[in-house]
């Protein structure tokens, strides 16, 4: 094979990958269920094609939400001149679960997958940078003081700023989601004051 039908060959792969990610974005994007058949028919490939570029959904989708999200610092950037860590948490708990609202279809995808093979599927962590960002101010108190404290504060969040909070306020509470992140972003709120307060006694 010439070094231009090699070249030729790889920017062809380069653009059908592409192509996949694309139609992954836009399936994502309708919020609704999101699936391979779906995607490689967006994509104007075969399911195997699709297939063998991404081995299963779980890893397109990793990929694909991962171009979807700012960092957390530019998610945070309407707060980043507070150093009210309550504030703050408050703030990245609301983003974190209007995008999974937006998501849904791609999100719920993945915690099924991380459900059926935990240890091999693997979920992207966006809700530990958020609270990381929103804990900043607390990093030169209590994280430095009180490390066991933080890293409780920290592990309580993660349970309370999640995607399965969102789900089960609204799948089995039977709130509305405008109710269910309210819910959370006040739950949130109130954990990391408690810690606060008790960090300072």
């Amino acid at each position: 094979m010439t070094t231009d039908a090699r070249a030729g060959r790889s920017n062809q792969k380069e653009r059908t990958r592409a192509a996949i990610v694309a139609a992954a974005r836009e399936a994502i994007a309708t919020g609704g269920e999101v699936t391979m058949p779906e995607v490689a028919r967006r994509a104007l490939v075969s399911e195997a094609t699709a297939y063998r570029y991404f081995p299963d959904l779980a890893s397109l989708l990793r990929e694909t939400l991962a171009g979807l999200r700012e960092s957390p610092a530019r998610a945070m950037a309407p707060v980043a001149r507070s150093d009210d860590p309550v504030e703050r948490i408050g703030f990245a708990t609301e983003v974190l679960l209007r995008e999974v609202l937006a998501y849904q279809g791609a999100v719920r995808a993945m915690i099924a997958a991380a459900i059926t093979k935990p240890g091999v599927v693997r979920r992207p962590g966006r809700r530990f940078g958020l609270i990381d960002e929103a804990l900043r101010p607390l990093e030169d108190t209590m994280a430095v003081q009180q490390p066991a404290r933080f890293a409780q504060l920290k592990r309580g969040l993660a349970v309370v700023v999640s995607a399965e909070t969102l789900f089960t306020l609204t799948d089995l509470c039977g709130l509305t989601p405008e109710l269910a992140i309210a819910s959370a972003i006040e739950t949130a709120r109130s954990l990391t004051a408690a810690a606060i307060r008790s960090a300072g006694r």
